[in-house]
């Protein structure tokens, strides 16, 4: 089992990055995927999920209206574009996908800064 993050870096304020997910080794299309983050200090926290066929989605309050959370079951990858970016959204960005029965998967992370 993968998955394998993308996409993270530096961006400005008010900038946008858009990161993807690519998964292998598991049936992708039969689990639930989502995205969480972990800043300096913190403890890791839910940005977005959606379901395995992408009809119910759920987001943090703190990003909704400015993350988008989608998926593409053919080719197994889950993307989150985030726009509008603030400094408080600097973390690292890690991907995870579960299933009831099968437990849960995560990705190594990847950082996103949001500075001036």
């Amino acid at each position: 089992v993968q998955l394998v993050e993308s996409g993270g870096g530096l961006v400005q304020p008010g900038g946008s990055l858009r990161l993807s997910c690519a998964a292998s080794g598991f049936t992708f299309s039969t689990y639930i995927m989502s995205w969480h983050r972990q800043a300096p200090g913190k403890e890791r926290e839910l940005v977005a999920s959606i379901s395995s066929d992408g009809g119910r989605i759920n987001y943090a309050d703190s990003v909704k209206g400015r993350f988008t959370i989608s998926r593409d079951n053919a080719k197994n990858t889950v993307v989150l574009q985030m726009n509008s970016l603030k400094p408080e959204d600097t973390a690292v960005y890690y991907c995870k996908a579960i299933k009831t029965g099968r437990g849960a998967y995560w990705g190594q992370g990847t950082q996103v800064t949001v500075s001036s």
